[in-house]
Order: C-alpha cells, then structure tokens, then sequence
C-alpha cells in the first residue's frame, strides 16, 4: 500500500500575519544593528501602542514588595538628575549670570550721580578681582567681576568690555573654557577692536579645537596689529593642523560609508571593492566604474 500523501494545509490569515509581521520584526532589527555597528547610533523602536508606552513610564518594570528598598533623599535626587539626561559636572551651578534686560529696567530709575556711584564701585571691584587674580584666587576674582558687571552701567562700554574680558581669564584659568569664550565674545559686542579679548578668545579657540574660529579672529588681530606676533605665529601654525584635522574627519566618514556600503550589497554578493572611483584632474569630478573581479 502507497504512502499517503497528506493533504497541505493552509495557513490562516492570522497565521499568515504572525509570519508576515515576524519576518518584518527581524528585518527591523537587522537593519538597527547595521546602523548601530556602522554609524554609532542606537536606535529605539517605539512600543506597540501609546497604551504600553504609558505603563511603562509610569509604573516601569513590576517589582514586589519584598524586593523594593527604601531610597534616601540623595538617591532620589540622583534618581531625578539621570532622568533629566544631566549631571552636575555636565552643568555647573551657575551664579554669573549678567542680566541686562533687568539692569538696563533698573538704571532707568537712577539719575547720573547714582550711575557714577555704581561705576566709581564696580571699579574698585574690579580692582579687587585683579588682585586677588594675580593671587591664583580665580574663583574670588571671578565673583568680583561679575558684582562688577552688576553695578557698572550699561553705557560704560569700555569698562564692561573690560570687565567682561577679565572675568574670561578667570573662567579659563578655572577650566569654564566654554562660558569663558562667551565672555570673550561678550566684551567684543561692547568693544570690536578690543585685541585683548580678540587674543583670549583666538587661544580658545584653539584650545577647545575650534581652529577655523581660531584662525579668523588672528587674522582679525592682525588687522588691527599687523606686527602682532602671536597672531603672524597662528598664520604659520593652524592651517596645516586645519588641513590635517579635515583630511583626518574625511578619513573617518569614508570609512563609515564604506562599511555601510558593504553592509547593503552583501546581499547581492557584491561589496565597494566591485566599484572604482577615478577623479578627473582637469574637472576634479568623479567617475564611479563597476569591476565584476573586485575582492567580495
């Protein structure tokens, strides 16, 4: 007696689906671990629906009573600082905040002899900050600047592009590179020709790898100074590290796209080697040549 062949079986709609929709889910996590692999980012699927992702954020994964332990004021607050996406080296406290909207409001209501006084005052502050600098007191000096700042007139362009300058070097000397730059930038709204403040913020720049910043503003000094020789020193120096810097970052996305190129015509057993790309000296443009015989 002959086997019996059994009849096929047909799959249901909903069969078929849950197929269908596996197939897709691990398409979907191939191509996130391509891009996580090649360019460095992870990526992250939304849920299933707007119901699950409310759960999740308010009552998170379940945990019985017997394994919850009870939280001191500082865990929570550290709880609260990492959901926020900050820490407190991220984000120094700050307490140098100039604001001037309200400055200029309350100056409005002083008459010239209370002005004075307030400029007569923020001097002997700054004068207070340049000592206690000269001192290594960074952090001192930087606190008398800014009450400085707070008491000098908003009409004292020069003594607040001066002000604002100093506090810079404190900042720097203190590693606030960032917020140091901003004053740079602060005392040259007050005094464009300033080269003291152009100087500052050229080292900064350089300093923090900002090297076509830097190069623009000893260019700028060497207007105002041609025999700055500082600023003739950065002409000579930063356009070959620029030109290395650029050569280097070009070097690195060519490498991220060759390997994404691999990754996309693997699957048609063909790889970056199987095209050549010849630039025309004359033109400068490319020409992209497909070779069947490339290494896989």
């Amino acid at each position: 007696m002959g086997d019996k062949v059994l009849p096929e079986v047909s799959k249901s709609d909903d069969e078929q689906f849950e197929d269908a929709q596996s197939k897709e889910d691990f398409n979907e996590r191939t191509v996130d671990e391509v891009i996580e692999k090649v360019m460095g980012l992870s990526v992250r699927r939304p849920p299933d629906s707007d119901a699950e992702e409310f759960v999740d954020c308010v009552n998170g994964p379940e945990v019985s009573q017997s394994q919850k332990k009870p939280t001191t004021a500082g865990e929570e607050n550290e709880s609260c600082r990492q959901v926020a996406g900050t820490s407190e080296e991220e984000s120094p406290p700050e307490d140098d905040l100039i604001d001037e909207d309200s400055q200029r409001d309350y100056e409005c209501g002083l008459s010239e002899e209370e002005l004075e006084a307030n400029k007569t005052k923020a001097d002997e502050l700054k004068q207070q900050g340049n000592e206690l600098f000269k001192q290594g007191e960074h952090s001192r000096s930087l606190d008398l600047y800014t009450q400085a700042l707070r008491l000098c007139p908003l009409d004292r362009k020069e003594a607040r592009a001066i002000l604002y300058a100093n506090r810079a070097a404190a900042k720097a000397k203190l590693d606030r590179k960032q917020s140091a730059l901003e004053d740079c930038t602060k005392a040259l709204e007050y005094n464009p020709h300033y080269l003291k403040a152009l100087l500052r913020r050229a080292n900064l720049y350089e300093e923090t790898d900002k090297l076509d910043e830097s190069l623009e503003d000893y260019r700028k000094v060497l207007e105002l100074e041609p025999g700055n020789g500082e600023a003739r020193s950065a002409q000579v120096r930063l356009p070959p590290k620029i030109a290395e810097r650029n050569e280097r970052l070009k070097e690195e996305m060519m490498g991220k796209l060759k390997d994404l190129g691999n990754m996309i015509l693997r699957p048609f057993g063909l790889s970056t080697q199987n095209f050549e790309m010849k630039q025309d000296p004359q033109t400068g443009s490319y020409s992209i040549n497909f070779n069947q015989g490339g290494k896989q």
